[in-house]
Parts: structure tokens; C-alpha cells; sequence
């Protein structure tokens, strides 16, 4: 079986006054139609900027996708024309960003703002549009959606405007949904409900997800695969049961240490990596996580590794072989 979404060695950059900014360094992965696959670091590890560079939205200057292809449902997305790419946010990929009150509009109402892909995608009449909003924010549980759909994003609360971007995600049927930290900045409770909903939505019309986080929680939960990436980079990826399980990855032990657990004795406390994540614009020679890495050797600081099986599904890029 073909993936949906093959993306093989995409590299985007951004040039600066301080020198080019490799974000995404090299980046490669694949994702099957039903699936979700949870990407995984620290923030400026080159998350989001994956994202944004399947869709095409890197800002340019100063961003650029140097190279690479993103094969999606059979085209290249860095090949095709503008017009070819618009029609495919929204209606074949669907993307759902971090802070939903910094994307929707302020001054149009939730309704209005959820029919504007069904006008412009599906070519619906305005009325006809209205029904099928309402009938969307039903399916992502917003009460009394009829009289909602009128409101304006302030009189949502965080959680029902995080919704109602669901709603604006699924309102094509798309065949990915990209979902960029879906649930920053909201309660423990309100986040399940979400995550929920959407993995329960994926599940029920076969679309696949990529969520975007760096709450590990999260991942262990919804995701059937995983890839940890650290400065630009993937270095490890694999089931969730082999990350979790079996982590291989100095990097990918530092964030599962630093988690708190249930099975762990409440006295223990946590281990956080040392030091920071590097400058992107001026990356250190060998391996980038070498200078906060414990089991740092000589090789570390002048080669940097490439992934490696460890496993029918599991890789890492690592020179030595650690073991939980």
C-alpha cells in the first residue's frame, strides 16, 4: 500500500542577518491513509516548519524550501502550481493551529468564518453553507450550535473556539489533518475532550493526523507512530510502542525522563536535559545534541549520525546504543 503522504529529505531554511537558519535539516517520513503520527520536541526543533512546508506557507523572504519532495496522494507538492496547491489546503489537507484566537477573525462571526471553505471549496450557496456549519459545530459538540454559530470568537471560551477550528478542519472532508499543538494553553480535562473528538473524527471518516507537541502524554495515547526531532532533525521515529517502550535515543530518554508518572514513586524526582536546544543558525559540529548529551563520546563531537534500524519499524541516529 502507497502512503498519503510520503515527504523524502525536505530541507527549508531561513536566511537571516545572523546567518541561515536550517529548520528543517534533512526531514524525512511517511504517513498511510487512517493513520496518525505524533512529531515530537522541544519548541524550534522544526515541528511546525514541517508543517507549514508540506502547505506551502513558509514566508518568503526570508524562509525557503531548499529541497526535498512532499508526495501527497500521489502529486508533489513542491511541484505543482499555486492555483493546484490552494485547492489542496482545505479541501485535501486541513490545518489546525496552536492559538485558535490568533486565526480566526475577530470581527466575523464563527458561522460565517467556518462557511467560507465550503463557499470557496465546495461551492455552496451561503444558506446551504450555514446549514452544513451548523450541522459541523453539532459534530464537534458545541451546544445549541444554531445559536452559536452567530456568536463571535471572544464569546467562545478556549476550548469551544479550539472546536470550532475542528470544525473548520473537517468541513471539507480533507484526507490529512495537521493539528499544530491542538491543546496549548488548555485545561487537562478540555484537552482529552479534544484530542478525543479528533482522534474519534480521524477514526470515523478515515482521515489520517499528524499532531504536533511536545507533550509526550499526548502521543503515547493517539499516535500509532512516532518521530522525535531535535534541531531540524529526526532522530528517532518508530511505533508509539517502541519510543515508549524502548526508547534508543539519548534525546528521546531526556524527554521521557523528564515527564512525570503515574507507575513512578512520588519521591522521584524529575531529571531535566542540561543546557538548551541549539542555535539553528550556528549548529555545532557532529551531532547537534552532543554538547547535553551524558553519553557523549569522541565520534559525537565530529560526525553527526544518520538514522538507523534498530528494529523492523525502529530507527534512531545516534553513534552509540542506549538502552533503557
Amino acid at each position: 500500500m502507497e502512503p498519503l503522504l510520503d515527504v523524502k529529505d525536505l530541507k527549508t531554511y531561513f536566511f537571516t542577518d545572523n546567518g541561515t537558519v536550517k529548520a528543517v535539516d534533512g526531514v524525512s517520513f511517511d504517513l498511510y491513509e487512517g493513520e496518525t503520527l505524533g512529531l515530537v520536541g522541544e519548541s524550534g526543533c522544526g515541528k511546525s516548519v514541517s508543517a507549514m512546508s508540506i502547505l506551502r506557507l513558509i514566508p518568503n523572504p526570508p524562509g525557503q524550501i531548499m529541497n526535498g519532495e512532499i508526495i501527497f496522494d500521489g502529486k508533489n507538492l513542491r511541484t505543482i502550481n499555486d492555483e493546484e496547491m490552494r485547492n489542496v489546503r482545505g479541501n485535501d489537507i486541513a490545518m489546525i493551529f496552536q492559538e485558535p484566537m490568533t486565526s480566526l477573525n475577530p470581527s466575523l462571526t464563527v458561522g460565517h468564518q467556518v462557511t467560507e471553505p465550503l463557499e470557496v471549496h465546495a461551492s455552496m450557496k451561503k444558506k446551504e453553507a450555514l446549514v452544513e456549519a451548523v450541522r459541523l459545530l453539532e459534530q464537534v459538540q458545541i451546544p445549541e450550535a444554531a445559536i452559536r454559530a452567530k456568536a463571535y470568537p471572544h464569546q467562545f471560551s478556549g476550548g469551544m473556539r479550539q472546536r470550532a477550528m475542528i470544525s473548520m478542519g473537517l468541513s471539507c472532508s480533507p484526507k490529512l489533518i495537521i493539528a499544530d499543538e491542538p491543546t496549548t494553553a488548555l485545561d487537562v480535562t478540555v484537552q482529552a475532550q479534544l484530542l478525543e473528538l479528533m482522534k474519534g473524527l480521524t477514526r470515523d471518516f478515515s482521515m489520517s493526523l499528524i499532531i504536533i507537541t511536545h507533550n509526550l502524554g499526548v502521543v503515547a495515547r493517539y499516535a500509532d507512530r512516532v518521530n522525535v526531532m531535535y534541531a531540524g532533525r529526526i532522530v528517532e521515529k518508530g511505533t508509539a510502542e517502541d519510543i515508549y517502550d524502548h526508547p534508543r535515543h539519548p534525546y528521546t530518554l531526556g524527554l521521557m525522563a523528564s515527564v512525570p508518572r503515574l507507575d513512578q514513586d512520588t519521591r522521584q524526582k524529575l531529571v531535566p536535559i542540561e543546557g538548551q536546544p541549539p542555535d539553528l543558525a550556528n549548529l555545532p559540529k557532529g551531532c547537534a545534541f552532543h554538547p547535553r548529551c551524558k553519553y557523549v563520546i569522541d565520534k559525537c563531537r565530529q560526525e553527526s549520525p544518520l538514522l538507523e534500524k534498530v528494529g523492523e519499524k525502529h530507527e534512531k541516529a545516534c553513534w552509540i546504543d542506549v538502552r533503557e
